[in-house]
């Protein structure tokens, strides 16, 4: 009987092992989990519930139909399919902006030695410290009719008239550049740090120009940084709110501000909901059909 017992034990103990490997990480990811769902999963799906109501507004459910209209009047509206292509080219702008500015940053970090980057790295993250009100109220000075940017381009003689860089889509697109380019160039730089730099002095013993080892060394193995920092920015553009309200005001009805408007303003709070549902969507799908592209492309190589 004795050894039943010890045999017993035995044959317990790996199973007390794997119930302590299991439950170490479920504690440790149990705040997290509760938070999340608490603060993101309960909204979210309170939201959805309310987007298939059809009232004419507040929350009040009486006599309440619950049915696709909302999504079926903002389709069947050219206003809001118009803010929505509004907003996802504004998106693809700033994407592209940040890109443009971004890369030869993250490239000259990667480059440099370990006490430069760290300078320059700081200066990247910087202006993050500042509140994103604060840095719009900046360029909103820059950017007014005898703001300092029309005041410079005039004096050079470039410029007859001021130019409308606020109120305009300009004025957004550089106010969201400026709030998210920190993003794509430290997405793009960590990808630079991970390329072996022998790969590069490789391609220069073999003749390669700089040029031609940037083009198919360097280039290719960053782009798993660039869809990063793209994806990135894209999609918090798509949602952005403060800079598109204060650069753009009425002129630039993207969809966030539109949506606000509804369901702060004109308390509609079911057709607002399906609004939010629709630009979420919208931006998963958007980044689902980029990243498989880039999946197919001869880079996507490089993921695997």
């Amino acid at each position: 009987m004795h050894e039943n017992i010890q045999k017993r034990d035995i044959s317990e103990r790996p199973r007390k092992r794997k119930l302590k490997r299991f439950l170490s990480p479920a504690l440790l990811i149990l705040p997290l989990l509760v938070f999340i769902i608490s603060f993101f999963v309960v909204p979210m799906l309170y939201i959805l519930y309310l987007s298939f109501i059809d009232v004419k507004e507040g929350l009040n459910t009486e006599g309440a139909v619950y049915s696709i209209q909302n999504y079926v009047n903002f389709f069947k509206d050219p206003y809001y399919l118009s803010s929505l292509w509004l907003t996802i080219k504004i998106s693809i702008y700033t994407v592209i902006v940040c890109l443009v500015l971004g890369y030869p940053v993250a490239l000259t970090m990667a480059k440099s030695s370990v006490k430069v980057r760290s300078f320059i790295t700081l200066l990247v993250v910087s202006p993050l410290l500042i509140s994103v009100v604060v840095r719009n109220f900046g360029w909103y000075l820059l950017l007014l009719p005898n703001g300092t940017i029309n005041k410079v381009l005039m004096g050079l003689g470039i410029i007859d008239s001021p130019l409308k860089l606020l109120f305009s889509e300009v004025g957004v697109v550089i106010g969201l550049a400026s709030a998210y380019l920190p993003f794509m160039i430290l997405a793009i730089a960590t990808s630079l740090y991970n390329i072996d730099p022998s790969l590069e002095k490789a391609s220069s013993i073999l003749g390669a120009s700089p040029l031609r080892t940037f083009r198919t060394v360097t280039l290719p193995l960053s782009f798993p940084g660039i869809v990063a920092g793209t994806t990135l920015v894209f999609s918090v553009s798509m949602s952005a709110y403060v800079t598109p309200t204060l650069m753009g005001g009425a002129a630039v009805p993207v969809l966030p501000v539109v949506t606000y408007d509804r369901i702060m303003v004109l308390f509609q709070w079911t057709y607002g909901s399906a609004m939010s549902y629709i630009l979420l969507i919208t931006t998963l799908v958007i980044v689902f059909i980029y990243t498989k592209i880039f999946e197919k492309s001869k880079y996507g190589e490089v993921f695997k």
